[in-house]
């Protein structure tokens, strides 16, 4: 499609290169972007970024259907983080009924962070091929059984087995979930639905701090909140069902194609050979991302027990707030995102929350704590709250479940001791609070590690690729996209492009003819 923007140099190839051009345009308002024509043509131009809308307007873009895609991604991405919120907060419960230590519990987490990954590549790629659907259902209510399971577990050892199996398929909730939900919004929403739909993460916090709080204290009450777990997930699977496949399913299948394992593979093995740098940047990034997300929340609330004094209530209560200023900061700047750009939106954000540092970790009463704490997160959760639909725009067009679950996943694998180094850190070091006592050393270690990270993702984000507004709706499913026609007919690329160029002329001349003989 022909336009008026200017021409833009193409987009540079090679890893410096590459790195070189994207922190130059990161300065410049206007972004360049590839634009395909019907040809099949390709050319790189400048193009304004989108005026400042309404979000109220923005939310009345989605139709009935859109929001019922949403709802579902936002409610199985909410489940799958309260299923696993479930047992972080009730690890003195879990070392008390199994007789144990609070470390050894972490053990269950640190399992479930490492399989992960391999949940994510299996469903991701089921989602990709046979669609969103029925890949999702089977996930959300194996999850719950598998929360079901773990109430029934009798010894450690079985109860360690079980929530190995639950990070396996707890892996493979985010990338069916995000492409569902985003690929089905409309381009100028995507921004903002993707800020809202990042932190059902954060909302399934609070839902299971709350749950927490709501049963009380008893070392049997766990069994509980893991009962309240299941049902969401079991839930969030059957409400599934009651919806059709995303689009591009949909039109495949109406159109009859057939997707053998060969094509799957095959154009499996073409991405990969194609797009290997992204992935590793993804992986880069989704590291840096999950890194920043557990070292500053995941030991915030010992940290205001052990080195501020609070009491267990008041650090809960701190914590819920904490999280709510991730839900309201993912919202925020993921809607900026839309307009500013959504590097501009994770830098900014990153660079913001290391300047809060020292307001986070400073003050001494329940009240300064919540407010810096939320303050700190509607910053950290905001620059997360691109990511799903920055990580989709950047994702191979027919790959956009697995490519986004995996490279998530792999980063939440090789962030998975971040707890355990901030703890063993911060034990190993002391420093005297308020009265003067010595106390483990939780908030400079937290500090410290926050800022190196956010850095890092200020960096790594203003060196790397954006593809805002890119269309999602082109590719069909994996596997569709094989051209064995043009192959068994012996066209080149060259021959098939001119054979597409003969079509337009031969339409735009029929038109010319129409038009006078009118």
């Amino acid at each position: 499609m022909a336009t008026n923007n200017e021409r833009a140099d193409p987009i540079a190839q090679g890893t410096f290169a590459t790195a070189k051009q994207s922190f130059g345009d990161l300065f410049k308002w206007k972004q360049r972007v590839v634009v395909t024509n019907e040809l099949g043509e390709s050319h790189a131009e400048w193009q304004s970024p989108e005026k400042f809308k309404n979000p109220i307007s923005i939310l009345m873009l989605l139709s009935a259907k859109n929001w019922i895609y949403f709802f579902v991604g936002f409610f199985a991405w909410t489940a799958d983080a309260f299923d696993f919120h479930a047992l972080s907060i009730q690890t003195v419960k879990l070392a008390s009924y199994y007789h144990t230590t609070k470390t050894e519990i972490t053990t269950a987490i640190t399992l479930t962070l490492l399989l992960r990954s391999v949940g994510a590549a299996v469903f991701g790629l089921l989602g990709d091929r046979y669609g969103r659907k029925w890949p999702m259902v089977g996930n959300m209510i194996i999850l719950g059984l598998l929360q079901i399971a773990t109430i029934y577990a009798q010894t450690f050892q079985q109860f360690l087995a079980v929530r190995s199996l639950f990070g396996l398929f707890m892996g493979g909730v985010y990338g069916n979930a995000i492409s569902m939900a985003l690929e089905n919004c409309p381009t100028d929403a995507r921004g903002l639905m993707s800020g809202v739909l990042q932190q059902g993460y954060s909302f399934g916090y609070v839902l299971a701090a709350c749950a927490n709080l709501g049963v009380g204290g008893e070392v049997e009450t766990w069994k509980t909140v893991f009962w309240i777990a299941a049902g969401l997930s079991i839930a969030a699977g059957l409400l599934r069902c009651l919806f059709p496949e995303s689009k591009q399913f949909r039109e495949a299948k109406a159109e009859g194609h057939h997707i053998s394992a060969g094509d799957f593979w095959e154009e499996t093995k073409t991405m990969l050979a194609k797009e290997w740098h992204m992935c590793v940047y993804c992986i880069i990034l989704m590291t840096w991302f999950n890194y920043y997300s557990h070292t500053s929340q995941d030991s915030y609330t010992t940290f205001m027990i052990e080195s501020k004094g609070l009491a267990n209530n008041g650090a809960t209560r701190a914590s819920i707030l904490m999280k709510t200023g991730a839900c309201v900061g993912g919202t925020i700047v993921g809607y900026l995102s839309q307009f500013i750009g959504r590097r501009r939106a994770i830098v900014g954000a990153a660079l913001i929350s290391c300047c809060l540092i020292p307001a986070w970790i400073l003050p001494n009463t329940e009240a300064g704590l919540s407010a810096s704490g939320f303050m700190m997160q509607f910053f950290v959760q905001g620059a997360w709250g691109v990511i799903p639909i920055h990580l989709t725009e950047l994702s191979p067009e027919a790959f956009r479940s697995s490519f986004t679950g995996i490279t998530y996943q792999l980063g939440n694998m090789i962030s998975s001791p971040s707890a355990q180094i901030v703890n063993a850190i911060a034990e190993s070091n002391f420093i005297r609070n308020q009265s003067g006592e010595l106390v483990e050393a939780y908030g400079p270690t937290m500090g410290i590690a926050t800022a190196i990270i956010a850095l890092g993702i200020a960096v790594t984000t203003a060196l790397g690729p954006e593809k805002r507004g890119r269309s999602l709706e082109a590719a069909g499913p994996a596997g569709a996209n094989v051209h064995h026609h043009d192959v068994e007919k012996g066209l080149d690329a060259g021959s098939i492009a001119e054979s597409k160029r003969m079509s337009m002329a031969q339409v735009e001349d029929s038109h010319a003819e129409r038009k006078a003989e009118s």
